[in-house]
């Protein structure tokens, strides 16, 4: 009997239209909290190619003239379908403003996909040029995928927003550190620093802005190590005059190094915002 239920299935599958050449498969056009874009850019940068999502506003009118917030999320192959759809009950409950997501994916966890390990590291002793691509990464930030964001969408230049996790925090706090004016806001969740903190210590960069703010959250779950480095960092650049940001540390109790990233979208979005938040 389950042999032939199974045959039967298999029956109505293969029976079922294929999708025609050349017609565009787009499901997320049916979940609402995630329609927007999608596009895959190479970059001259890095030499490898990315895969681009684009969360669009509840109520996006590309015609318009309103310009939004627009948050950069790195590890997009997992943070972005979380993080992004996850902003529209922020806006409800939190009264945030809207804001496009866009996440950067690799299009994979393998290794051989997926260079964060390269990325996202910041120079260090023991590392080569080829280990610690984080300058390369800024790079095509800065130069390619920032100005064709600007170009298809409302985003507004002014009020650009970078959050990372993990690894990806320490990549944050590397733009934080060499680049304070790229970004208006920035969020480092559980950041994984070592190896490469030394650099990350090293005076800022001139900043010609003065309401920049940095948000460095740590979970009281996290690695006790990754706690210890995030405590360091903070120890470090609270005391000092030239920090060219706002800087907020921020715990997060029974917080865990990865699960919690939504707590700290939330809580560091609310720091960034500030004032510009209702209550």
């Amino acid at each position: 009997m389950r042999i032939a239920t199974a045959l039967c299935l298999l029956a109505v599958l293969s029976a079922a239209p294929a999708p025609a050449a050349g017609q565009d498969v787009t499901p997320l056009d049916h979940l609402p909290a995630l329609r927007g874009d999608y596009f895959r850019i190479e970059s001259t940068a890095t030499g490898r190619p990315y895969h681009i999502y684009v969360r669009y506003p509840d109520g996006y009118d590309p015609s318009a003239a309103t310009p939004y917030p627009t948050v950069y999320l790195t590890d997009g192959d997992s943070l972005f379908p979380i993080l992004a759809a996850n902003h529209l009950f922020l806006t409800y409950d939190d009264g945030l403003p809207e804001a496009i997501v866009v996440g950067i994916a690799y299009g994979g966890f393998d290794p051989s996909v997926n260079r964060r390990n390269i990325d996202f590291q910041s120079p260090g002793e023991g590392l080569t040029a080829e280990q610690a691509g984080a300058e390369e990464f800024q790079q095509f930030l800065r130069t390619e995928l920032i100005p064709e964001i600007e170009r298809r969408t409302r985003s507004d230049p002014a009020r650009r927003i970078l959050f990372g996790q993990s690894r990806g925090g320490a990549f944050v706090l590397y733009s934080a550190v060499t680049d304070p004016d790229l970004f208006w806001g920035r969020i480092a969740s559980n950041p994984s620093i070592t190896p490469g903190i030394e650099s990350l210590l090293e005076p800022a960069g001139r900043a010609t802005r003065r309401d920049l703010t940095l948000v460095v959250t740590s979970g009281t779950r996290d690695r006790p190590d990754l706690q210890a480095e995030a405590a360091r960092w903070l120890s470090a650049w609270e005391g000092r005059a030239d920090k060219p940001w706002r800087l907020h540390g921020v715990r997060i109790e029974d917080g865990t190094h990865a699960a919690n990233a939504p707590d700290a979208w939330r809580r560091g979005l609310r720091l960034v915002f500030g004032s510009d938040a209702s209550p």
